[in-house]
């Protein structure tokens, strides 16, 4: 995971999820990285990674096609 870049954030499991989908539509390899604290699972984040050489395709596709 050392040459991957985070490119989408939420505390909510599900759009992380449906950002991923988009992104491997597209053929871009993407990971769901949960960030949320184990015990209480209030605080935290889902994080969408993608490599660092796709991420601004990434960006533009989820800038520009996904809207929640």
């Amino acid at each position: 995971m050392q040459n991957w870049i985070r490119v989408f954030e939420d505390q909510n499991q599900i759009r992380a999820e449906i950002v991923k989908g988009v992104l491997e539509e597209n053929q871009i390899p993407a990971v769901v990285l949960n960030k949320k604290e184990t015990v209480y699972k209030i605080y935290g984040t889902f994080e969408v990674l993608v490599p660092h050489d796709q991420a601004l395709v990434a960006l533009q596709l989820i800038q520009n096609e996904i809207t929640f």
